[in-house]
């Protein structure tokens, strides 16, 4: 019998985990350089908590069970856990509480292929307590920031507003909104064109099929569509949001009021980070704002606003594995120490510490016999070990290099 790992979940093997670290340690300066401190939240929740008021659909929720019946699943995400954790644990806080994470989450998917991955690595923050403009573009900026410190070239931010799309299909007849919604997000205009709708709200579900591109243009757009008091004051606030952005100079943005995530607890900005190689085009990263879910596991119901978002570690490897950028070997130990016979064994783990206490950190390794000299000097070339430090019967060392 062939052990494999469970359907939909790997290993990583060393290499894997260096390059993985990698990543997630420079995302984690730049998290530490903006101010962000790490949680850490149950990989296990209630499902009540992971349904997020239904805003998560709960066929993509890997379910259990435990002894007393109680319904309880493994995260798809994050945000949830640290809105429940943010209410319940962390109450009397000042806000505005940065946080972030490195952490795993699980995935029923839907296809049929076979072994389809369920397991994935995200690293992501979570702004809450800050609301409007500001909040917007920190958290917007950050992702810039985190981009830029991986090198990574040719990406794009994709950006639309919740509010604003889910208010301009409350035109459509409400049996049929949901239906407009789901053609708009997958881009379908022959769904859009077969609905039974009027000429001007069809003509109305073309224009917003098409509110994608430059912002201006967009903007402008979207102004024509007879917008209310409310509407246009958030197109306002998106075009102060995309000012302010453009101010940068450097920020790749595509304004696109059709995006619509499969998450619907956003109420505000969502966003898209997409690479735009030359083999494909991959999406890196998403987030948004949330302004009502905190609410949710509140004791008293109280919102508290929040925005933040999840960068996808695997769709980082693919475009850095690419790049070269990732290393290609684990790190090579800095000595091997040889206790020469057994009278040498107590020499050879106190000069093996002496050495590990040093300031910086040195990687020894111990060798644990039953090979001659010529196998470990073997061993060391193979291990690109910098030296050998042969431990005589009385306690002192031969160090022989080996660079």
């Amino acid at each position: 019998m062939v052990y494999q790992p469970a359907a939909g979940a790997r290993d990583l093997l060393p290499l894997d985990v260096a390059q993985k670290r990698w990543i997630e340690d420079r995302l984690e300066q730049v998290f530490h350089r903006w101010g962000y401190h790490r949680i850490i939240t149950s990989t296990l929740e209630r499902m009540d908590t992971l349904m997020a008021g239904e805003a998560i659909d709960r066929k993509r929720v890997i379910q259990l069970q435990n002894s007393e019946d109680e319904e309880l699943g493994l995260r798809p995400e994050l945000t949830a856990s640290i809105a429940r954790t943010a209410v319940t644990r962390m109450a009397g806080v000042t806000f505005p509480q940065r946080l972030y994470y490195n952490a795993n989450v699980f995935r029923r998917t839907t296809e049929s292929r076979h072994n389809r991955q369920q397991e994935f690595y995200q690293a992501g923050v979570e702004l809450l307590g800050g609301g409007g403009l500001l909040g917007n573009a920190e958290v917007l900026l950050l992702v810039a920031d985190c981009l830029q410190a991986l090198s990574i070239s040719h990406w794009h931010l994709i950006l639309g507003e919740a509010g604003i799309t889910r208010s301009l299909l409350s035109a459509f007849p409400p049996n049929l909104q949901a239906t407009v919604r789901s053609a708009i997000a997958n881009l379908d205009r022959i769904a859009l064109d077969s609905l039974p709708l009027s000429d001007e709200l069809k003509q109305r579900a073309r224009i917003m099929l098409d509110l994608r591109g430059n912002p201006a243009d967009v903007l402008e757009l979207v102004s024509n569509l007879g917008l209310d008091a409310e509407q246009q004051t958030a197109v306002n606030d998106l075009k102060s949001l995309v000012e302010l952005l453009e101010s940068k100079g450097d920020l790749p943005l595509i304004l696109d009021l059709s995006l619509i995530q499969t998450i619907d607890y956003y109420t505000g900005i969502v966003f898209e980070v997409v690479s735009d190689t030359e083999t494909q085009a991959r999406v890196l990263g998403r987030g948004g704002r949330y302004d009502q879910l905190l609410g949710l596991y509140h004791p008293q119901g109280e919102n508290i606003p929040g925005i933040g978002f999840a960068l996808n570690i695997e769709d980082l490897y693919q475009i850095l594995l690419l790049n070269k950028y990732l290393p290609q070997a684990t790190p090579a130990s800095n000595c091997l120490v040889v206790p020469e016979t057994a009278n040498a064994y107590a020499a050879a783990f106190a000069y093996a510490q002496k050495l590990r206490d040093s300031i910086e950190l040195v990687r020894v390794e111990i060798d644990l016999g039953e090979r001659d000299a010529e196998a470990i000097r073997e061993y060391v070339r193979d291990r690109q070990i910098a030296q050998i430090v042969w431990i005589k019967a009385d306690g002192s060392p031969m160090i022989e290099s080996m660079v």
